[in-house]
């Protein structure tokens, strides 16, 4: 199973200049390989970002990407990880969402679409990335 990150639905849904085509194009790929799935994270920061909250999460539907919450033990590590990143002397900059995604994917999915590889290759050892502006 594949999780899709918010900054690849951010790319696509906003056509952003840089990365929408290469997001677009990896989600395809992702979507024609494997199950994909977006957790509550990544939903919260898309629907955060859009206008047509609703139009948005149609068409992610119609894509074929399905919703998978974060189970527990994901949650609790990603807790557990944002406390390691603060005593390493991360900055606010990185917020409990980032961890949600990272942990939700290592634990219940496997592979990661994202833009951000290196925080999550750092922080998420053996989570498999797949990233678009690679």
């Amino acid at each position: 199973m594949i999780a899709v990150d918010s900054s690849v639905l951010i790319d696509i849904s906003t056509n952003d200049p840089t990365y929408a085509q290469a997001s677009y194009d990896a989600l395809r790929d992702a979507i024609a390989r494997d199950d994909v799935v977006v957790c509550d994270a990544v939903v919260a920061e898309l629907c955060a970002t859009v206008d047509q909250v609703e139009a948005t999460l149609d068409a992610i539907t119609a894509l074929g990407i399905r919703y998978s919450a974060v189970a527990e033990q994901a949650a609790i590590r990603a807790g557990i990880m944002q406390r390691r990143y603060r005593d390493r002397g991360g900055k606010r900059e990185r917020v409990i969402s980032d961890f949600l995604v990272g942990s939700h994917a290592l634990m219940q999915c496997g592979t990661l679409l994202t833009r951000d590889a290196g925080f999550f290759r750092d922080y998420f050892k053996g989570l498999k990335i797949i990233n678009p502006a690679a």
